[in-house]
């Protein structure tokens, strides 16, 4: 009788490690992190296809997007598809695609500045004619490979909402693991 209280006991303490286990990995992946395979060559040569990366869900509840970041979001026209893409224009910005460049204005310069892009290769323009003014919650996103990229320049605005979060962590291949703090 002590042989099978001590299996059962045995048994049940595995199960209560099993049990808290998968409690706690299905908080952390539906609140705070999200795996994402890149398809696709939009955002070469930053992200190629098949890297899996690791979305940061929980620091747009604490802080607001920031221009450069990568993030992953639900494209506005296909809520069921996933993109991944830079911020280039936050709210109450206006972004220009001009003449391989791209400008900003915003209250802090209402003449606009050219944006620095140095994630970008050397001498890649920005094709396109383009000019956006974003309202409150609204973003201007773009890939990073330019020529390839399907992004604000085409189909618009990204709403604050459609936002699933930040790049965070890029976990395959092993030979180019990174984490994105930005």
């Amino acid at each position: 009788m002590g042989f099978i209280k001590s299996i059962f006991r045995f048994v049940w303490d595995i199960a209560k490690v099993a049990i808290i286990a998968l409690i706690l990995a299905i908080v952390v992946r539906y609140f705070l992190v999200q795996p994402f395979f890149v398809e696709g060559a939009s955002m070469e040569p930053n992200f190629n296809n098949g890297e899996y990366l690791l979305i940061d869900e929980l620091s747009y509840q604490l802080k607001p997007p920031a221009r450069g970041e990568v993030i992953v979001f639900h494209y506005p026209l296909d809520t069921t598809q996933y993109y991944i893409k830079r911020i280039v224009g936050l709210p109450g910005e206006t972004v220009e695609v001009k003449n391989g460049k791209v400008a900003i204005y915003n209250a802090a310069n209402p003449n606009g500045f050219i944006l620095d892009e140095n994630y970008l290769p050397k001498n890649l323009a920005t094709d396109g004619q383009v000019k956006r003014k974003l309202g409150s919650g609204e973003y201007f996103v773009m890939g990073d490979n330019r020529p390839v990229s399907y992004d604000s320049r085409r189909w618009g605005i990204l709403p604050s909402n459609d936002i699933v979060g930040r790049v965070w962590v890029r976990a395959w291949p092993v030979t180019k693991v990174a984490i994105f703090p930005y």
